[in-house]
Parts: C-alpha cells; sequence; structure tokens
C-alpha cells in the first residue's frame, strides 16, 4: 500500500457553516467557548449582586460619598468663576465648599430632629381631624345611618395609629440620614486626597493602561460632575418652589416636607410623586379638608410639572444619555439592593457602568444598548478614539 498523505482539509468544509469552519478546519470548541462566556458572565452578574446586597452597609456610604464628591468639585470650580473668588488658590476653594457642605449637613440634621419630635407630639390632633372629616363625609353621604357604617369605620379608620406611622416616616428619615454623617466624613477625607489621586492612577497603571484609565475617569467626572450639580440645583429650585406652596397654605413643618421633595426628586419618575404625596396627606390630616387638600395638590404638582418638564430638561439635557427603559430598569434593581439609597443613586451608577463599558471593544454592545441617543454616543466614542 502506498504512504499517501492524508488531505487535511476535507472537500466538504466549504459546505460547513461559517462558524463550524475555520481555515478549512473544522471548528467544534466555537459554540462551546460561547456558552462557557456567557454562563461566567451569568455567574458574575449574580455573585456581584449578591455581593453588593450583603455587603450595602459598607458601600452606601462609601459611594454615595464618592457621589457627594463630584457635587462638591462641580462647586468648587463653579466657584472659582466667581469674581470674588476666581484668585483664590484651589485648596481654599475647596475648604470653603467643604464648610458649606458641613453646615447644610448639620443644618438637615437639626431639622429632622426638631421635626421629629414636633410631628409625633401633633399627631393625635391630625388623627382627631381626619376622624372628624370622614365622618363629615359620611353623614353628608348619608352613610351613618347604615348599619354597616360603624362595623366598617371600626375596621379601617379607628385601627390607623397616625402617631405610630409617623414615627415610622421619621424613622427611616432619620437613618437615612445618620447615614449621611457618615457619608460627610468620608466625603470629607476624599477632597483632601483628590489632589494625589491622578498620581497614584499613573503609579498603579503605568503607561496605555494610565492613558485609559485616565480617560475614563475624565469622561465620568464629566459627565456625572456636570449632571449631579445641575440635578442639586433644580431640586434647590423645586424645594423653593415647593416651600412657598406650603408656606402659603400653612402647611405644618412646611422646611421639612420641601427638603423631602427635593431629596426625592433625584429619584427618576416616582421620586416626584413621592414628593407630593407625604405633604399632602399631611395636610388632610391637618386641615380636615378635602378642598383644601385637593387645592395643595393642584399646586404642588403645578411645581413639580413645571421644574421636571421645562427647567430641567434646559438644564441637564443629554448630560446622561440613558435610555427610559434602561432607567426605569436600573431603578427597579438598585432600589431592590438598597432601598431608597440604591433609588437615588441609580441614575449616577448605570451612567458609570455604561461609560465603563464604553472603554472596552468587548464589551461597548452593551453601553449601546444603555444609551438613548446613539448618535451622540457615537460622537463621543469618535473623540474618544481621536483623543
Amino acid at each position: 500500500m502506498d504512504n499517501q498523505a492524508v488531505p487535511t482539509r476535507p472537500v466538504f468544509c466549504h459546505n460547513a457553516a461559517p462558524h463550524f469552519c475555520e481555515n478549512g478546519l473544522m471548528n467544534t470548541t466555537t459554540p462551546r467557548n460561547k456558552l462557557q462566556t456567557i454562563v461566567y458572565l451569568l455567574l458574575l452578574v449574580i455573585l456581584g449582586g449578591w455581593l453588593l446586597h450583603i455587603g450595602q452597609s459598607l458601600l452606601i456610604p462609601i459611594i454615595t460619598a464618592l457621589i457627594s464628591v463630584y457635587i462638591l468639585v462641580a462647586a468648587t470650580d463653579k466657584l472659582g468663576t466667581l469674581p470674588g473668588f476666581r484668585h483664590l488658590p484651589e485648596w481654599l476653594r475647596r475648604l470653603l465648599v467643604l464648610v458649606v457642605f458641613l453646615a447644610v449637613s448639620a443644618l438637615l440634621l437639626a431639622v429632622v430632629i426638631a421635626t421629629g419630635e414636633q410631628m409625633v407630639a401633633a399627631a393625635p390632633k391630625y388623627q382627631h381631624n381626619l376622624q372628624n372629616m370622614v365622618g363629615n363625609i359620611a353623614a353628608q353621604l348619608g352613610l351613618e345611618s347604615l348599619p354597616d357604617w360603624r362595623s366598617v369605620r371600626a375596621a379601617t379608620l379607628a385601627k390607623i395609629n397616625l402617631q405610630a406611622v409617623l414615627g415610622g416616616v421619621l424613622g427611616s428619615v432619620g437613618s437615612l440620614l445618620g447615614l449621611g454623617m457618615m457619608v460627610v466624613i468620608y466625603a470629607a477625607f476624599l477632597m483632601g486626597e483628590r489632589g494625589s489621586f491622578a498620581h497614584k492612577l499613573e503609579v498603579a497603571f503605568p503607561g496605555e493602561d494610565a492613558r485609559r484609565t485616565r480617560q475614563v475617569m475624565t469622561e465620568v467626572n464629566r459627565k456625572i460632575g456636570t449632571y449631579l450639580a445641575t440635578k442639586t440645583l433644580i431640586n434647590l429650585i423645586l424645594g423653593v418652589l415647593s416651600w412657598l406652596v406650603l408656606w402659603f397654605f400653612g402647611v405644618d413643618f412646611a422646611v421639612f416636607w420641601a427638603l423631602l421633595i427635593a431629596l426625592l426628586n433625584y429619584i427618576p419618575y416616582v421620586g416626584s410623586i413621592l414628593g407630593v404625596v407625604f405633604p399632602v396627606v399631611l395636610s388632610l390630616a391637618q386641615f380636615g379638608s378635602l378642598a383644601t387638600t385637593l387645592w395643595l395638590t393642584a399646586w404642588l404638582t403645578a411645581a413639580q410639572f413645571s421644574v421636571g418638564n421645562i427647567l430641567e430638561p434646559k438644564m441637564i439635557g443629554k448630560q446622561v444619555n440613558l435610555s427610559p427603559f434602561v432607567v426605569l430598569v436600573a431603578l427597579s434593581v438598585w432600589s431592590s439592593l438598597w432601598g431608597i439609597a440604591g433609588a437615588i443613586l441609580a441614575i449616577p451608577l448605570t451612567s458609570v457602568i455604561a461609560i465603563v463599558c464604553a472603554v472596552s471593544p468587548t464589551s461597548r454592545p452593551l453601553a449601546v444598548l444603555l444609551v438613548d441617543d446613539v448618535d451622540a454616543w457615537a460622537e463621543d466614542m469618535r473623540r474618544q478614539d481621536e483623543a
């Protein structure tokens, strides 16, 4: 028998599917490798979510402090553009902003503590007004003569303990502000070490890695910092408008409710609704008048609509280029992991993920799925590649 060389390229290879044939040889490992990659990514996502959930008590203050530093840095840069402060050294401007930040945090804590004591003390009066209002409405509708009205009232309104409800709400807000004190401490130290952070990056990631890392950090600082600073200014304007409305109607604890409205406005979509619900419910218990509550609701809603649909699109625009569906999903995911703090941080954290994914060609398709305006995103990518 002649020793004839065995052909290494089968004649049927050109008829095979493209992913099973490469350079004339059957490639049977590609589908398995893709499946393994998908499985590893799923396991990584599950492990990351589990770590985020169990480590929330440690991670939330640190990440919130990082987000706060973006606002403080943006405020420091803005302070440098003002006529009376542009000649001051950066460290002094940074110190002034930090002192104002500490003072505002202490003021917020004092307002919450004082409001909590007064609100719990006034809870019995609110509950009495609420019961009288329901009784008057039932009398006007002729419900009190019905035999089942007493049993229905005893099963619903009589079992409401407004003092316990207000205590629970204030306890949640108080724990959130207690978390805020840790954030203030972390943010103060981060502001102090910010000047040496760029040098640390150069040492940790030399060469091309350092350039790419600085590029990502610059993009994150530009987009997230501008968004948070602008969003904070918008929330302050909304808080002032809401305080004017609450003060005009004579709602108790108007400063506290205005602060709560401004804070909840960081949460997309549902935050503006929650911000109106809390003071409206309290006004119903305070005044015992449905007409007054409806007028208050209309004016607070008008303030929310004006800021959210007129002022905010003009000031923020496309600074955070996320799809509305992605915003809803991010809000659900982060709030399920970290509660109210996760809902407030959902947009900044998801934006950071989109920016980081856009750096690598492997993860860049994920960034495309997250953004809203693909053309604007492609233009940003082109400028980054040219840089």
